[in-house]
């Protein structure tokens, strides 16, 4: 007979612990289907709706002194009928939105760092020759992405060879 009261059976890990793991990993799996392109067009969706529900209150108040059923139906309707109309619209705006800002943001980001490359550059004479020898190097072979940099840095040059 065993008068053993020694319990050797715990278990690996505590339940505590499992469930913060569990409301972090549903928190990451949050942050991981949000979408600023949906959002936006939540947003889109929001206000074309609210235009409508306002211009149709304003609308049926004129008219809706005994009937406020009939006018709290007809509201109703034209909300759900902008919902079902503009979804479409506005998510098509929110990426195209979306899309712009982030090459424009780009953009704006390479313009710096050419304009940061060329205060440098004017400080720095090995630098400036190091440009120099890389546009006459490169003067036929600009790809397309780097047309527009070819051509601010080569005035640029121009500009500064100028002034010398």
């Amino acid at each position: 007979m065993n008068r053993s009261f020694v319990h050797l059976e715990y278990p690996l890990s505590h339940p505590g612990v499992d469930r913060a793991e569990q409301a972090v990993a549903s928190l990451q799996s949050l942050r991981a289907n949000f979408s600023a392109t949906r959002t936006l067009a939540a947003f889109l969706l929001a206000s074309v709706v609210s235009i409508f529900v306002v211009v149709a209150d304003q609308m049926m108040d004129t008219w809706a002194d005994g009937h406020w059923m009939a006018a709290w139906v007809a509201l109703w309707a034209v909300a759900f009928a902008a919902l079902g109309l503009f979804s479409g619209v506005s998510k098509d705006l929110a990426f195209k939105t979306k899309t712009s800002l982030d090459a424009w943001a780009i953009r704006m980001s390479q313009r710096r760092s050419d304009e940061r490359m060329w205060a440098i550059a004017q400080t720095d004479p090995r630098l400036m020759a190091d440009l120099q020898t890389a546009m006459t190097h490169s003067e036929g072979e600009v790809a397309l992405g780097q047309e527009a940099s070819y051509r601010r840095i080569s005035r640029m040059l121009r500009t500064q060879q100028n002034c010398i």
